[in-house]
């Protein structure tokens, strides 16, 4: 029953750090298109536009910054999945085939229901 609990925590805090990124791109002017798009490639957290771009949005939290901390959890596998995922969902909704796409991590550095830091990193990665 632990890992359950422990599970749901986890849940609750990934959540929550999504909801934080969310309203911290939506205030630097950012709209949001959808969240948590899912399909057999992938999840993408956020996709984004500033008008012009598709902006892909990938959420991390973790409550210490041991083993590099979320940012370096996001591995040439993981990035993969996002743009693989990415184009399904612009094949999916055209309106966003032609556009740029900038690929964004928002960090959550500390629990998200208290004490908390959070890192934008614009253009993190390429396709």
């Amino acid at each position: 029953m632990l890992v359950a609990e422990g599970g749901d925590l986890r849940q609750l805090h990934g959540r929550t750090a999504e909801r934080l990124a969310e309203l911290h791109v939506l205030a630097a002017g950012l709209e949001v298109v959808t969240r948590n798009f899912r399909c057999r490639a992938g999840e993408l957290d956020l996709i984004c536009s500033d008008g012009r771009n598709l902006i892909v949005v990938e959420v991390r939290q973790r409550s210490r910054r041991e083993f590099g901390g979320p940012l370096a959890s996001i591995g040439s596998l993981k990035q993969r999945r996002i743009r693989r995922t990415t184009e399904y969902f612009r094949l999916r909704s055209p309106q966003w085939a032609d556009r740029p796409v900038r690929f964004d991590v928002v960090a959550v550095l500390g629990q998200p229901d208290a004490a908390h830091e959070l890192i934008w990193i614009k253009d993190a990665f390429r396709v």
